[in-house]
């Protein structure tokens, strides 16, 4: 395997975990499709509970839980991307030995 695609992947682990940090302090725009529609769903329940006077508890519950799987997925994302970057420099170096011991010396 090239430099160039642990590199690749080196810009990959960085936009993840920026992903993951934006996550955390509360940012939507890392957010996908479906999870951008429950904390919309969510907050507009919420919003409805509230100018009707009553909890907002299942609404913070519903964020809370949009939130919390927004960030298991891109942990195991992040993972993924780091496990696959290890087996890159394995194999790098597997083939680095396989060439210096097929030499002359």
């Amino acid at each position: 395997m090239s430099k160039s695609d642990i590199r690749r992947l080196d810009r990959e682990i960085h936009k993840a975990t920026a992903k993951l940090e934006a996550v955390k302090r509360g940012e939507s725009w890392p957010l996908n499709g479906a999870e951008r529609r429950a904390m919309a769903r969510a907050t507009v329940g919420g919003s409805y509970k509230v100018v009707r006077g009553k909890s907002t508890a299942r609404a913070e519950q519903q964020i809370d839980t949009t939130t919390a799987n927004a960030e298991m997925r891109l942990t195991a994302e992040l993972s993924a991307l780091h496990g696959e970057k290890q087996r890159l420099i394995t194999e790098a170096a597997r083939e680095k030995a396989a060439k210096k011991a097929s030499g002359w010396w």
